[in-house]
Order: structure tokens, then sequence, then C-alpha cells
């Protein structure tokens, strides 16, 4: 998957923006606004871990990759009318076809392999979670925040109220790396797994916003075609 090789350009877009917000900016009434999600999306080890995981797990995405390619086209023969979607009739005829065995086969194989990927991930942000209660801590003792909350538990607040930044910061000091490799008999935490799922979501946006930055800059660059004689 393409997303896949793009989530270390995508964490230092999550930095750049973090880092957008003044770190000096002093919060207001002792209430601060923080994001744990993308304070562990921004931070240096989870970046780090990323790239290192597309690394040693380089074999397994390319194999994925290659078996999403492999479902694509037996998807294009069951798509008898050529309209990009399986409808009602098409998807009754592709319950009964060689294909769809073939389909579910790769299916699985994509999701184990996903697995391995994922559980990497999982671990590294775990590490960092472990930590993250610390890191506030810190925070809130320097600035003497009294009150921490979520973005989504406030409707507006003052710029100089999100403290994104400085929790960042101080997990960078407190979880300079991780580990990448689970240990035997590793579970991950129901928190590790939630937040994680929410760090792959900006990732995402991340890597949506820059590909639209991209295509948007390679159509300023592109030169205006004569318009006629």
């Amino acid at each position: 998957m393409k997303l896949l090789t793009k989530t270390l350009a995508a964490a230092s877009i999550a930095t750049a923006a973090l880092a957008a917000v003044p770190a000096a900016a002093q919060v207001s009434g002792n209430i601060a606004v923080v994001n744990p999600p993308a304070t562990v999306a921004a931070s240096t080890a989870l970046g780090n871990a990323y790239q290192q995981i597309n690394t040693t797990y380089a074999s397994q995405i390319t194999q994925i990759q290659q078996k999403q390619q492999q479902a694509q086209t037996l998807l294009q023969q069951l798509d008898t009318n050529s309209d990009g979607n399986l409808d009602q009739a098409e998807q009754q005829a592709a319950q009964s076809a060689p294909q769809a065995q073939q389909l579910q086969t790769l299916e699985a194989e994509i999701g184990q392999l996903q697995n391995q990927i994922d559980a990497a991930r999982v671990y590294a942000v775990e590490q960092i979670l472990v930590q993250y209660s610390a890191a506030l801590q810190s925070v809130t003792t320097a600035d003497n925040i009294q009150v921490v909350l979520s973005p989504d538990a406030v409707t507006w607040s003052n710029p100089a109220t999100n403290i994104n930044s400085k929790v960042v910061a101080a997990l960078n000091a407190r979880v300079p790396s991780v580990q990448i490799t689970p240990p035997q008999g590793w579970q991950p935490s129901q928190q590790a797994v939630a937040v994680f799922q929410q760090v792959q979501q900006i990732y995402m946006m991340a890597a949506r916003q820059q590909a639209a930055v991209a295509a948007q800059q390679q159509q300023q660059q592109q030169p205006a075609q004569p318009s006629g004689r």
C-alpha cells in the first residue's frame, strides 16, 4: 500500500503542525488543551520506529502490495460491466465464481501480513504511552496548569492553551527511542490499540494533505497550453 511507505513523511507533517503552536505561549487561566494521540504521532520515537518497521517488514509490505494487486485483478474480472463497482447482480454471481475463493484466500493472507506490521506499531505506541502521564505531568507542573482538557471537550479555545508541542518535547526527552519487536507472549493493551488507530488516522490525513499540496504544486508548475495561433 502506498500509505505504508508514506507514514514517515506524514509523521513529519504532523510534527510540523504541532510546531506551528508557539512553544513559549503562556497557558491562560491555568487551563490547557492537549491531544494525546497527536502528541504520540508527532514524537520522534514513533517516527523513527515507523521508519524501522518499514525497513524490517519491507518483505511483508511488498507482499501486501502484490496481493492487493492480485485481488484488484480478480475484482475487475467480476466487474462484468466494467463500471468500477460490483452491483447486486455481480455480487450474487461472484459467490459461485472461482475468483471468490481466491479473493478470500488473498484477504486472509493480507490480514496475516498486516497484523505483523501493526503489532510492531502498536508495541511502539504502547512504550510511548507508558511515559505519557509523566511527560504531561512535567508540563503541567512547569506551567502551573490546573486543568487539562481534550480537544473533543472544547468548543473553542485560545491557541495559547494548546500544549501539544510541549508534551511532545517532554515525550522526546523521556522516550528517545522504542523497540519494535514485541516480546514472546505480548498482548497489546486496549489503550495502546485505540491510540494506534487514532495515530493511523492522523498519519493518513497528513499523507492526503501532502498529496493534495504536491498535486496543486505540480499543476502550478505545468506550463500553460497555447490557446491557438
